[in-house]
């Protein structure tokens, strides 16, 4: 079912791998079971619920409120899209392979009186259009979330938030991270990891602005280079180099802290601003004192944000 083969429901996934890998054994039947194609051919996917205190600190670490849309990959009971509905006043949807699965989530959310809220499909997440959310949501083995990175990259918008219990997405390190007591987990330590990544804009490639200088305006020039939201750059002023302190990507907001000119007393300056396309606006501020002032650069060449494809699926190729 689907172009990469049938997905690991969003609470079963992590036990089923560490179980697998660890020799342990889960007490008890499990509620439902899956056969999975494609990459996992031939292996069971047991149903585990998340528990109640790591769903709390997933809404918790993403911030999740009242103008959020959360989408959930492999959502079991619904347990996520529910709570955040009815406890933070989200929207959102989940979607499941297991069509008993999906009905008990839409009886659960309307038992809860978030139905209007929220909604439910028995769909392969790899056929899921998840361009509208801004919170997403997931349990899943750590190769399926690499397969998942590039259509984080093409189909989210900068600023959108992806929260992952238990597994990582490799390369792509997180913004955050909590870890939370799980006295019953049935495997491993008695806790979980909880992992926050912010959607990165794109900002690679050559930015120019010009800003106040000595006996008139000063032509800036930045070079970026981009892996996910770590940026590197180089800066030159008038055409002379300039230090970077520092240069930091949250979402689409660009911070830039530099200092320039003759040594013994170099100038310092601190840029703030939003990327919208190829265009930031923010504001320009002196750290000696100086005021602030409207910022704005426009972007003469376009660079990619490196998100090492290859290492993820090379059957998902990334645009962004």
């Amino acid at each position: 079912m689907g172009v990469h083969g049938r997905h690991e429901r969003h609470t079963s996934t992590a036990l089923a791998c560490v179980v697998a890998a660890l020799g342990l054994v889960v007490p008890g039947p499990p509620p439902a079971r899956a056969q999975l194609e494609g990459p996992h051919i031939g292996q069971d996917v047991p149903y585990v619920p998340t528990p109640a205190n790591v769903v709390e600190a997933m809404l918790e670490i993403a911030k999740v409120g009242p103008n959020d849309f959360v989408i959930d990959l492999g959502s079991g009971d619904g347990r996520i899209v529910i709570a955040a509905a009815r406890q933070r006043g989200a929207r959102g949807f989940g979607v499941e392979i297991v069509p008993s699965l999906v009905t008990d989530a839409r009886r659960e959310a309307q038992r809860q009186g978030v139905g209007d809220r929220v909604h439910f499909v028995a769909e392969n997440l790899f056929i899921t259009d998840i361009g509208k959310a801004t919170v997403l949501t997931a349990y899943l083995y750590p190769n399926i979330l690499h397969q998942l990175r590039p259509r984080i990259f093409e189909q989210l918008k900068p600023g959108a938030r992806v929260v992952s219990h238990e597994f990582d997405f490799g390369s792509w390190k997180p913004d955050a991270q909590v870890r939370v007591s799980v006295p019953d987990k049935p495997y491993g330590p008695p806790v979980s990891d909880v992992y926050l990544w912010v959607v990165p804009a794109n900002a690679a490639g050559r930015w120019q602005w010009r800003m106040p200088g000595n006996g008139g305006e000063a032509v800036c020039e930045l070079e970026v280079k981009q892996t996910f939201q770590v940026l590197d750059g180089t800066l030159r002023i008038d055409g002379k180099p300039a230090r970077i302190e520092n240069l930091r990507l949250r979402g689409a907001d660009l911070q830039l802290v530099a200092s320039a000119g003759e040594s013994g007393r170099p100038a310092r300056i601190t840029l703030a601003g939003v990327i919208a396309g190829d265009t930031i606006r923010g504001t320009a501020r002196l750290t000696d004192g100086g005021a602030e002032t409207p910022w704005q650069a426009s972007r003469v060449a376009r660079g990619k944000i490196e998100i090492d494809v290859a290492a993820a699926s090379p059957r998902l190729a990334a645009h962004y």
